[in-house]
């Protein structure tokens, strides 16, 4: 396992869209940003036990299919566990392992530790984690597709310019799905329709946004830690 931290609002956004008009996103999209918790494996609140991890339903045949067709990818999960003192990094660390051995292939994990009223620019739906997940990955944001299960990762994607779509669990709030500029049943729908149809909206890089303006962070703000399958585990 390699670690590393990380700045979450760092590289520049090129490309800039003008005002009043939408961004041209093409039907293959240059990378595939996925929330965790509620996305790929099943939502279980501060979680800190590797054997509680459960994937959810075509988690490991979506991201398969991604790779599959060399389209990198990334996690971008809101961790306040860890700033409320009922997490530790190592425990996310376990978790994070335990998902990337389910799934079956090496992981990117892009984490903000932050409570909501620490004001951090990583913690969704502050953009900060999908523009420093961006720049690892070498990509435009405005290229990007953000898929997750409640409106905060949503309103990360509007704010860098991304496509974004939701995957609503029980758990997700009707508002959250009525506003979404597009909504999936299933991963597996969801990069279906991300590969065989334009966006039926995309959020706009505003020219105030934090990404457009390039500022550099003042101080790290995020965690990247890359996990490869072959992490070992305990007992599953």
């Amino acid at each position: 396992m390699r670690s590393g931290t990380t700045g979450c609002v760092t590289p520049d956004a090129t490309e800039t869209p003008r005002p009043g008009r939408k961004a041209a996103v093409p039907a293959r999209p240059e990378a595939v940003l996925f929330d965790r918790d509620g996305t790929l494996c099943r939502d279980v609140p501060y979680n800190d036990d590797p054997r509680r991890v459960v994937l959810m339903p075509t988690a490991a045949a979506a991201l398969r299919q991604v790779r599959r067709d060399g389209i990198p990818t990334a996690v971008v999960s809101n961790q306040s566990g860890i700033g409320r003192g009922l997490l530790t990094w190592k425990a996310v660390d376990a978790v994070n392992a335990r998902l990337a051995a389910l799934l079956g292939d090496a992981v990117t994990f892009h984490v903000c530790p932050h409570v909501p009223t620490d004001g951090c620019g990583c913690r969704k739906p502050a953009p900060g984690l999908l523009v420093t997940a961006c720049h690892t990955l070498g990509v435009r944001p405005q290229r990007v597709v953000m898929i997750g299960d409640i409106g905060a990762d949503m309103a990360a994607a509007a704010a860098v310019g991304a496509r974004g779509v939701l995957v609503p669990t029980p758990a997700t709030r009707r508002a959250e799905i009525a506003a979404a500029p597009e909504v999936a049943p299933d991963l597996l729908t969801a990069l279906a329709r991300v590969f065989s149809a334009p966006p039926a909206d995309v959020g706009l890089l505003r020219a105030g946004s934090p990404a457009a303006r390039a500022v550099p962070p003042v101080e790290p703000t995020g965690r990247r830690t890359a996990v490869a399958p072959s992490t070992p585990l305990g007992p599953a």
